[in-house]
């Protein structure tokens, strides 16, 4: 909505302009009117939409054609006055003033022009008659107001209807030679039925028109008033009403009445409190509020966030199986533009026979929230979280962690998800370890599905000392790595090489000193295909040698053969690493950790009963 209204007053000389200008300021008729009232402004908090107002008055007489255009061209809304009992003046209107106002926008959007028919008090009739056909000729002719600046009559009404035009235009809402809503206030409407349709069933129910009522105006409807509107869509639409709800057919027949009734400001909240702007699209303020993430810092889903997911994710649940099949999920992605998941989705979290479980839906929102903020809050807004959850903008549903140089002084994370390259040279097995970790093993039923699209991340959650992290597996080309310089930052890095290729295994060395070295990352060699027999050793270090010289866990051997799951120890020992990575030259085991968390407690309390033991001997030898 706009910060600001500039109301401009046209019309032929001696209709007064002025006078009605005056009129309002002074609440009273001025003896005195000079050629030109200068600019007013109104303060918001006396206006009746809280939007500070200008008015500016014009003269034939004083200004030229040119200083007119810039008024207009400046104008949110102008206003054609004439005078009632003139009827020149009317025809004026017709054939000089609309085509000086809009003559030059047949294709583009149009100044709302308010007519203004002043002097009431010395024409006992009505000038209507008149007007109408003008109307009828200009859309873009928003009302007409009767007044007399002499009586005072009409005369706010006129500036809150001008004010009215700008805030709630009608042009961007109805098509007034159809008389049916412009194609953009449909689609927008039918998003905002959607989300308020808690139970799919396609209609409102009395609780769910009532939660829309509070929404957006802050009060539910009487109960009264409720059968009154579903008696009159009933009345109006076939289909409007069906067993005793409302559907979308009705629910937009409702808000054509209302503007056709001169009640489009109820539609432009309702539009608004959904986070449309004047254009009828969703406003860029509202899909991306701000969120300040520093550098070295990742963004999480709270647990507020994990909510509303949820509960999105159990409304289009309809056959309550605990799983998305593809109709539930393009139910829920009929509120997006478009879907904002594509097929790479079923590659990237676990599924089940094709569909999508809650479980790899909440690993699915995690991997956007980490890898894209920006598009987390995007679809966060579509889904209507400000809205619906009352807030003031869907950041709220967003953690941001602390720095990672933080973490590392503290040798422990926060963080409840964590990132792992998976870096190796091509045909290592990357893409296997990768849909290894989703459960999908080369003897997977789905195997030559999954594996010959490869995603380039998965996300899964492990067990670290009994919390919960999600840990999201990137593949990276080792070549990338040593061809340029790519962001290789990480949790935790996973140095991929094939043991029958060891030549494999000298690219990983070679990535592992050129990024990670000198580094606190910890870094995880993995001996993929370790069902194939090894290969013939190259001159140099084996990999046993070269991890035992630069202070590295011995490497893992990994195989993703065979009909069953493959194993997570591994993925766990990862994930363990990026927990805690000052460990990573030691075990990483549940026992020996707590083992070394408790040895330490109880070192550090014999040593203080000791400082004080030997602080009493030294007081009583003095």
């Amino acid at each position: 909505m706009k910060r600001d209204v500039r109301i401009l007053l046209l019309g032929e000389a001696q209709v007064g302009k002025t006078s009605l200008i005056l009129s309002l300021v002074g609440e009273e008729f001025p003896e005195e009117v000079p050629p030109r009232a200068e600019e007013i402004t109104i303060p918001a908090d006396v206006t009746p939409e809280k939007v500070p107002t200008h008015i500016v008055d014009s003269s034939e007489a004083e200004q030229t054609v040119e200083e007119l255009q810039d008024e207009i061209h400046k104008a949110n809304v102008v206003c054609v006055v004439y005078d009632v009992s003139e009827e020149a003046t009317i025809e004026k209107i017709r054939t000089k003033w609309i085509p000086l106002v809009n003559g030059g926008t047949e294709n583009g959007p149009r100044v709302p022009i308010i007519l203004v028919g002043n002097k009431s008090d010395l024409r006992p009739g009505s000038s209507m008659e008149a007007v109408l056909p003008i109307m009828s000729q200009f859309p873009e002719i928003e009302t007409c107001v009767e007044c007399s600046a002499k009586n005072l009559k009409n005369i706010s009404e006129l500036f809150y209807y001008a004010q009215k035009a700008v805030l709630h235009p009608t042009a961007p809402l109805y098509d007034p030679e159809t008389k049916q809503l412009r194609p953009a206030c449909t689609q927008a409407l039918t998003r905002i039925f959607r989300l308020s349709d808690q139970d799919v069933d396609q209609t409102l129910s009395d609780e769910e028109l009532n939660a829309f009522q509070k929404t957006c105006f802050g009060h539910p409807l009487a109960p009264q008033a409720l059968e009154d509107v579903k008696m009159v869509v009933h009345k109006h639409v076939a289909g409007g009403v069906r067993d005793d709800r409302l559907t979308l057919d009705g629910f937009l027949f409702l808000n054509m009445l209302f503007i056709q009734r001169g009640r489009h400001e109820t539609t432009w909240t309702i539009l608004r409190r959904f986070g449309y702007s004047d254009t009828l699209e969703l406003s860029t303020d509202y899909l991306f509020p701000p969120l300040h993430v520093p550098a070295g810092c990742s963004t999480e889903l709270n647990h507020f966030g994990y909510q509303f997911v949820q509960r999105v994710f159990e409304k289009h649940d309809q056959d309550h199986d605990g799983a998305l099949s593809q109709a539930e999920l393009q139910e829920l992605f009929s509120v997006f533009p478009a879907a904002p998941w594509g097929p790479q989705l079923l590659r990237e979290v676990r599924t089940e026979a094709g569909r999508l479980t809650l479980h790899g839906y909440l690993c699915q929102w995690t991997l956007v929230t980490y890898l894209d903020v920006r598009r987390c809050l995007e679809h966060l807004g579509y889904l209507g979280y400000p809205t619906l959850c009352k807030q003031d903008s869907q950041a709220h549903a967003i953690t941001v962690t602390r720095e990672k140089r933080l973490d590392q002084e503290k040798g422990q994370t926060q963080r409840n998800v964590l990132l792992c390259r998976v870096v190796g040279a091509r045909r290592v097995g990357k893409s296997a370890f990768l849909q290894a970790f989703l459960g999908r093993g080369l003897g997977h039923q789905d195997a030559e599905e999954y594996h010959k699209m490869p995603a380039g991340y998965a996300i899964d959650t492990v067990q670290v000392n009994g919390q919960e992290k999600y840990l999201i597996l990137c593949e990276v080309d080792a070549d990338s790595l040593l061809s340029t310089s790519p962001d290789a930052a990480c949790d935790v890095a996973c140095l991929m090489f094939d043991s029958s290729d060891h030549r494999s295994f000298a690219i990983c060395t070679s990535v592992y000193k050129r990024h990670y070295m000198d580094g606190q990352t910890p870094c995880l060699f993995v001996s993929s295909k370790a069902d194939l027999p090894e290969g013939v050793s190259l001159p140099g270090l084996s990999p046993a040698e070269f991890c035992r010289r630069h202070r590295l866990p011995a490497p893992t051997p990994f195989s993703c053969a065979g009909p069953g799951e493959p194993s997570t120890a591994i993925f766990t020992q990862l994930a363990t690493m990026a927990t805690f990575p000052y460990l990573v030259h030691g075990e990483l085991h549940t026992t020996s950790f707590w083992l070394r968390v408790t040895l330490g407690a109880v070192g550090a309390a014999v040593a203080a009963v000791l400082s004080f033991s030997l602080y009493r001997v030294l007081v009583r030898s003095r």
